[in-house]
């Protein structure tokens, strides 16, 4: 009877077991459909675009024109060699920058921490122009900074910032140096200090113990906040427009008024494929160098 009634059971708990599997793709599903919907499509749009010729007035007729990305390329190399520059210099200055603060809040914040990450933050409470337009005040001639040097004679009369590649840079850095403090600061918090002060008890010095130890382990918050201060630095175009002036052109604006202005929507389509790869390629090489297995093992053990 006992086995009977088992039997019986069984095939009952099947459809349980089948839920049970397909469970975790029916949870992760509403995520790919999102993906799907608001990244994967406007991509292939972005890709299916560039390939095509015409106007607004007449319309777009998918020829299969790669002519267009060799005028991308042609026309506007230096715009995208200026914004990978720009973007890379922000990126440095921001690990410059931002890791010993990270370290800061991690290792000596103590019941502080959150009010220090608030801190870091509250920038992010202003509008991105705002900040960018309030910024340009900062670095003008007669301005906070120039202007109290200039009174002091530290800085000639005619000195200036504005309108030139370090106020981009620093305009960037400024901006995106959050994206850079939080990873780093996550790894830093979870790490065991205990690890420290073994390496202490090893008779290591204090930049021993952070070059041998500390360093290693928060290479992946490092590896995270590269590739969230990189992309979005090297296709901003505010910053360029704000404190750059004309000659400072970021190839985000390039796009910006093909689409907006001239109306060259596979031209633009055309850089916006052209940037993409191009940023891909340097983080897929960015990852290579640095060694994903080795950061991943890292922050495993």
């Amino acid at each position: 009877m006992a086995a009977t009634t088992a039997a019986e059971a069984a095939p009952g708990r099947r459809p349980a077991g089948r839920r049970g599997r397909l469970a975790p793709y029916l949870l992760v599903l509403p995520g790919w459909l999102w993906l799907a919907v608001f990244f994967v499509a406007p991509i292939a749009s972005v890709v299916s675009m560039s390939l095509m010729t015409g106007s607004l007035t007449a319309g777009f007729t998918f020829t299969f024109e790669t002519a267009n990305y060799t005028r991308a390329l042609g026309l506007y190399w230096e715009q995208i060699l200026r914004s990978l520059a720009y973007g890379g210099l922000a990126t440095l200055l921001c690990i410059a920058l931002g890791y010993p603060v990270a370290y800061w809040i991690a290792f000596h914040g103590g019941a502080y921490k959150s009010t220090y990450l608030l801190l870091v933050l509250l920038p992010f409470f202003v509008s991105f122009v705002l900040r960018t337009v309030s910024w340009g005040f900062i670095l003008a001639d007669n301005g906070i900074v120039l202007g109290t040097l200039k009174d002091l004679g530290v800085l000639p009369g005619d000195a200036g910032v504005l309108n030139s590649a370090p106020a981009v840079v620093f305009g960037l850095a400024y901006n995106f140096l959050p994206f850079m403090v939080l990873p780093i600061y996550a790894v830093l918090e979870r790490m065991d200090h205990r690890v420290v002060e073994a390496a202490h008890d090893l008779y290591a010095g204090r930049l021993q113990a952070f070059a041998r130890v500390v360093l290693p382990m928060s290479l992946p918050g490092v590896f995270a906040g590269v590739i969230m201060t990189f992309i979005p630095t090297s296709a901003d175009y505010v910053n360029a427009t704000i404190l750059g002036g004309t000659h400072n052109t970021m190839v985000g604006k390039v796009i910006e008024t093909q689409y907006l202005v001239n109306n060259a929507y596979p031209l633009a389509a055309a850089i916006t494929v052209v940037l993409m790869a191009v940023l891909l390629a340097g983080i897929f090489a960015y990852a290579r160098a640095l060694g994903t297995e080795q950061v991943m093992e890292v922050q495993a053990g």
